[in-house]
């Protein structure tokens, strides 16, 4: 009876839907608050009319910026359900990159992979094969051009910039580290009184490293789904990736527990998404709601506010 119980949640909890709220302390001293609304892996299948109204109601937060970190589309059918969702954040200033299942359709796995890790992660090579077939392909360069339409930058190994009120942004983005498509840029000198922020989908060490080491203040990254299948007061059994189960999902100082707010050789900020959704062939969460997530950037004299549900 546990058991089936268990599993009725696991359904029950893909759609349950919160925005998780988080302060980082990444901004000089005296600077106005920037809100960043992070969205990743919606996963979205043309039937899923109920996350198609919960991306769209984002917009009432307010953001500053919105940046999607990739896996939105998982079905060869959704992109106008997409474009549907995403249209009130279009008018938003907003940056992405893309996923795997902005690339392909997803294919057919057995959901226990969320409950082991692949020894092939350990070494930082994405395990997955992809389909090659033209009917295995998704709209991604339609994607990619509503959203450059709209104003938002493309990050697909590339930098670029954007100005929000007082705040000066230089983005830097890879392709899907997951497919081994990340090149990163060639390094540029951060201009002054910019604040770098590094994007990727899927957060591998090696992208992590080189954002890093490049200056990112704060990188935003997905792909992981929090674990998707975790364990009350344990946390994610994998990361699909060669990232640490630790920083699975939520605010993380990387390579360190936290930043050094002095500058210097410390940490940067890492936060990596949940996620808005789940493969179709593996439709369960268990201690892993979705989630959308709304960072404010703060001055460095502010602490961290543990990210916690702040809206269902």
């Amino acid at each position: 009876m546990s058991g089936a119980v268990g599993a009725l949640w696991a359904v029950a909890e893909t759609r349950s839907y919160t925005v998780r709220e988080v302060r980082v302390p990444v901004l000089d001293p005296g600077s106005p608050t920037l809100r960043i609304l992070h969205i990743s892996d919606l996963h979205l299948t043309p039937s899923q009319r109920d996350k198609v109204a919960f991306v769209r109601d984002l917009a009432t937060l307010q953001p500053d910026l919105v940046v999607d970190t990739g896996d939105n589309m998982a079905h060869r059918e959704s992109l106008g359900p997409l474009l549907e969702a995403l249209e009130p954040l279009l008018t938003i200033p907003g940056a992405f990159v893309m996923g795997s299942n902005d690339y392909f359709a997803p294919m057919a796995k057995s959901w226990t992979r969320y409950l082991r890790r692949d020894p092939r992660e350990a070494d930082g090579h994405a395990p997955d094969a992809r389909p090659t077939e033209p009917a295995d392909l998704l709209p991604a360069p339609e994607l990619a051009r509503a959203m450059t339409g709209a104003g938002w930058k493309d990050l697909t190994n590339r930098r670029d910039a954007v100005v929000v009120g007082e705040h000066h942004l230089d983005l830097v983005g890879v392709d899907d580290p997951h497919l081994d498509r990340d090149i990163f840029p060639a390094r540029a000198p951060i201009p002054h009184g910019a604040l770098r922020l590094g994007v990727a989908h899927a957060p591998y060490r090696r992208v992590l490293d080189a954002m890093k080491a490049d200056g990112a203040a704060l990188v935003l990254a997905g792909h992981t789904h929090g674990g998707q299948l975790c364990l009350p007061g344990y946390g994610a059994l994998v990361t699909n990736c060669d990232l640490d189960r630790g920083r699975a999902k939520g605010l993380h100082g990387w390579p360190g527990a936290r930043p050094d707010e002095s500058g210097g050789e410390g940490s940067t900020w890492l936060h990596v998404s949940a996620g808005l959704g789940t493969s179709p062939f593996a439709p369960v969460r268990f201690a892993c709601r979705p989630e959308a997530t709304l960072l404010e950037l703060v001055p460095r004299t502010s602490l961290p506010r543990p990210s916690g549900p702040s809206r269902v």
